[in-house]
This record gives C-alpha cells, sequence and structure tokens, in this order.
C-alpha cells in the first residue's frame, strides 16, 4: 500500500532514489520495480535486514528491469553516508512526526539531493491524528512514537525554508482513519477487538483485491478524512546570474589596482600618449556541476 501517487511524482529509469526511513520498504520496492537504483534506509537493523531480504528475492524472480539496483542500509536521517548531491528523487514517508529535530532532517535531505531534483514527503494529516491523539495516550506516547502533529502550512513552509519549491499536495488513505480511530477507542495493542477485526479485514481485502467499489468509497473520502498529508517538491536550480555576478564583482575588484599600476607603468608612444590599458578580462562562474518513515498510515501488518 503506497502513500506516494506515482502518477504525480513520477520515476524514470535509473533515477536514483533514496527512501529515507523506509520502514518495511514499501516505496522502495516499487521505486525498484521501476527500474531505478534504490538506497533504503533505516536506523532499524531488523527492518533493514528484512527489506535486503525481499531486494534479493526480487532480483531471483526477475521483478525488476536491468539495469535497476537496490541497497539496504542502516543510517542516520540527521547524518547521512552520502556526498552532497547524490540522488535525483528522496523520498521520506511517515517519519518526520517522529524526529525531534525536524529541520535538521529536511536540511540533510536536500544536501543529498541534486539540484533539480525531486522530494515526497507524507506525514499524518492533522485532523485525523488529533481525533487518535484524543482517544489515546498509548497512541502517540511510546518510545519512537509520534512526538508533532503537523498543519498542511506549517510542513510547507518548513520545506521552503529548507530550500525546497512545494508543486502538489493530495491527501491519502481514507478509508484507513476509521482503522486507526478504532484501534485507539479500544486499545492500540488489542487486536482482538470485534470491530478491529472486521475493519482490519475489509482492508486487508482492498489492498488484495482493489475492488472498484471500495477505491471510489477511498477516493471520495481522501480530502474528508485521508490519514496522509502528500507535499511533492523540487530542489531549484541555483540561477545562473546568482552564480556568476559575485564571481565577476570579484574578479573586477582584484584586477582594477593592477590594470592602474600597468596604465602608470605603460612606455609612452611616439605621440607623447601613453599606451591604453588592456580592460580586464570578465570573469563569470561557472554554474555547478550536476552530481548526481517508518511506518505507513495503512492499516495491514
Amino acid at each position: 500500500m503506497l502513500t506516494v501517487d506515482f502518477s504525480r511524482f513520477p520515476l524514470a529509469p535509473g533515477d536514483r532514489v533514496l527512501d529515507l526511513g523506509c520502514g518495511a520498504g514499501r516505496h522502495a520496492f516499487e521505486c525498484y520495480r521501476r527500474g531505478a537504483q534504490v538506497v533504503a534506509l533505516d536506523q532499524n537493523g531488523e527492518e533493514i535486514r528484512e527489506v535486503a531480504k525481499w531486494f534479493a528475492a526480487m532480483e531471483e524472480a526477475g521483478e525488476a528491469p536491468a539495469g535497476a539496483s537496490a541497497t539496504a542500509m542502516e543510517g542516520d536521517a540527521l547524518n547521512l553516508p552520502f556526498p552532497d548531491d547524490s540522488f535525483d528523487v528522496v523520498i521520506i514517508s511517515e517519519v518526520m512526526e517522529h524526529i525531534p529535530d525536524d529541520k535538521g532532517v529536511l536540511a540533510e535531505m536536500v544536501r543529498v539531493l541534486r539540484p533539480g531534483g525531486r522530494i515526497a514527503v507524507t506525514v499524518p494529516r492533522y485532523g485525523p491524528e488529533k481525533v487518535c491523539w484524543a482517544l489515546s495516550d498509548a497512541y502517540h506516547e511510546v518510545e519512537g512514537g509520534h512526538i508533532r502533529i503537523y498543519r498542511g502550512d506549517e510542513l510547507l513552509g518548513k520545506m521552503r525554508e529548507a530550500g525546497l519549491e512545494p508543486y502538489g499536495t493530495h491527501h491519502a488513505h481514507g478509508l484507513h482513519s476509521p482503522y486507526w480511530w478504532l484501534k485507539c477507542a479500544f486499545g492500540v495493542d488489542n487486536d482482538k477487538a470485534l470491530p478491529v477485526q472486521a475493519y482490519h479485514k475489509l482492508l486487508v481485502w482492498d489492498i488484495m483485491k482493489k475492488p472498484l467499489a471500495t477505491r471510489l468509497a477511498e477516493r471520495a473520502l481522501n480530502p474528508v478524512i485521508g490519514k496522509s498529508f502528500v507535499v511533492y517538491a523540487t530542489k531549484p536550480h541555483l540561477p545562473r546570474a546568482a552564480t556568476a555576478e559575485p564571481a565577476a564583482a570579484e574578479a573586477g575588484e582584484s584586477a582594477a589596482p593592477a590594470a592602474e599600476k600597468a596604465r602608470k607603468a605603460a612606455p609612452a608612444t611616439k605621440s607623447g600618449a601613453k599606451a591604453p590599458a588592456k580592460s580586464p578580462a570578465k570573469s563569470g562562474a561557472k554554474p555547478a556541476a550536476k552530481a548526481s518513515a517508518k511506518r505507513s498510515a495503512g492499516a495491514a501488518k
């Protein structure tokens, strides 16, 4: 079950993709199937080992096209082990609500994303999440649990502050909000409550069969009670003028004294006039070279 909509966030074969806080790997697997060069990173070693096994099984089954690659690794979202501009695409799904330093995570994602690259961020939506918090302290007051609820404009503002340019948003998993409300009402660890069991079966059936009735229902519910808020953004290229002007100004300042000295030292011509000094060459900066979450809001476990 995917939170990122790849019809709005298309991938090209060969794209270098970082799935940050990959969890069980659902988005990483989809990117691999689409021919990307995927790195799935998470701090949970047990989950990473499972993701690595699934990558190997997918390769053996021929699920990924030629040229695709997949790596699963442990890592820290606040100290990513990659050079600047390493990825064409970064996905972080249902992760930022867990991390105290969310601005630090955004800064690291922007650092490793190449100029012109794209990023998808998903977090629990404010309204449905507030209901969960109101119904159950155990839902969020656990180690590694949710520590904040984002308003949409708050997340967009933080992304813009980090240097990203959002270009699209939507809500996802409208059918899943009632499930989590039931979980919170009957106990987040109580899977035996009949309403919870019944709704879980409905969601599993929907995920496996994708019947038209539930697809239409979720499409109608997403704008109203969609469990996840999804933002798509780009990392802008540095404008050519912005990179060239400071260098040109610096070059002009350093060249002026030398030009004045050359003018005074130039020998006189036969007419008695001094030879004109050559104007300093214009200097322009070269444009920078292109280098190249945890859990879903879903119910099925």
